[in-house]
């Protein structure tokens, strides 16, 4: 679940008042149990994304916090996209870990202090074409069965609250077995 040197960190932190596509990048973040990143317009204890919102106001927030692994912002770069972190709306980029294997329920334990708990994958949309045109096919992909890849990052709520800062360390604890892949959230 960690990567080749088996150290997963936090690369950067994120967070815009405003309903913007991309997230400005901050030194520190502070992540607020059961609410979100603070100052961040997706923070809230029921659903913050709009199209959310419209459906059902009163549905739980299981999108407090985005994370997303800069190791696709490589990928997306040898494909000629000029992708960096916060661009795609995460709060948190990640290095050296593989968000998109890992379990729902998993606990990734950031910085000193915050606990943030994996929901499940987000769910790429159409702005992300608005951002960079065919950015979405290339945020999707196929495995080898023929289902849909989604690799836009991961979404979770946060159970401790803490800052979290560039260079964080980021440990990982999966839930008991068995484990599930993760679904859109």
């Amino acid at each position: 679940m960690t990567g080749a040197a088996g150290i997963a960190t936090v690369l950067a932190v994120h967070r815009s008042r405003r309903h913007d596509f991309s997230k400005f990048s901050q030194a520190t973040v502070k992540l607020v149990a059961e609410w979100g990143v603070e100052g961040d317009a997706h923070a809230g204890l029921t659903v913050q994304h709009r199209s959310r919102v419209a459906r059902d106001p009163s549905q739980p927030n299981l999108r407090q916090v985005h994370l997303l692994h800069a190791e696709l912002f490589e990928q997306l770069m040898t494909r000629g996209f000029s992708v960096h972190p916060g661009d795609l709306g995460e709060n948190i980029t990640t290095r050296g870990v593989d968000l998109l294997a890992l379990p729902a329920g998993t606990l990734l334990h950031l910085g000193r202090e915050a606990v943030v708990e994996v929901t499940g994958l987000r769910n790429p949309c159409s702005q992300i074409d608005r951002f960079q045109q065919g950015l979405m096919v290339a945020v999707l992909d196929r495995d080898s069965s023929g289902q849909l890849v989604r690799k836009a990052g991961v979404m979770g709520v946060v159970l401790t609250g803490g800052e979290v800062s560039a260079g964080d360390v980021i440990r990982i604890v999966l839930p008991p077995p068995p484990h599930g892949p993760l679904v859109p959230v």
